[in-house]
């Protein structure tokens, strides 16, 4: 486990240089600072979700009206929207997602077990590419990779921010 706080706050920064200007997120301790930066901040929109799957919807009409988005949200999210996840590859326009993961590394949770076991296949089936992160320096050049990737080729693409990075929660 890494110190959010260096990395998100690290994280959040690139995401504003690289000219996101919207946050949409469905509450989540694993991206506490980036939710918390996004709040506080008077230069962006950030918007709490009811269900994740707004976000992809936020994204694309974000990307319409010539903003750049990101959605944070975790990995039992990604089976909310997985049916909206569709619209990326049908419509093209950039998507970046990052997802705290569960279900993995350390996990304590039998219920968070099988979503967290089936966001990679479940992403990479609907057309979203996946890059994982474990280590705290692997977020920036991660992020810019994915970023680019979505901006420039007008694809799906989720930051998988794994248990090793986040930590494993004991309950």
């Amino acid at each position: 486990m890494t110190d959010q706080t260096v990395w998100g706050n690290q994280l959040y920064d690139h995401l504003v240089e690289y000219g996101v200007s919207l946050f949409a997120y469905v509450p989540d301790a694993g991206h506490k600072v980036m939710i918390q930066r996004s709040l506080d901040d008077p230069s962006v929109a950030s918007v709490p979700l009811t269900t994740e799957e707004e976000g992809v919807a936020m994204a694309a009409g974000a990307y319409l009206g010539g903003g750049k988005s990101v959605l944070l949200m975790q990995s039992s999210g990604v089976g909310n929207c997985i049916n909206m996840l569709s619209l990326i590859a049908f419509a093209r326009f950039p998507f970046v997602t990052f997802v705290s993961m569960r279900g993995e590394f350390g996990e304590q949770n039998p219920w968070q077990i099988a979503m967290g076991q089936a966001v990679r296949p479940s992403l990479e089936s609907i057309g979203t590419l996946c890059l994982s992160v474990e280590q705290a320096e692997d977020v920036i050049p991660t992020a810019d990779a994915a970023l680019g990737m979505a901006y420039k080729s007008q694809c799906g693409v989720a930051v998988l921010l794994s248990q090793k990075l986040l930590g494993a929660k004991a309950f």
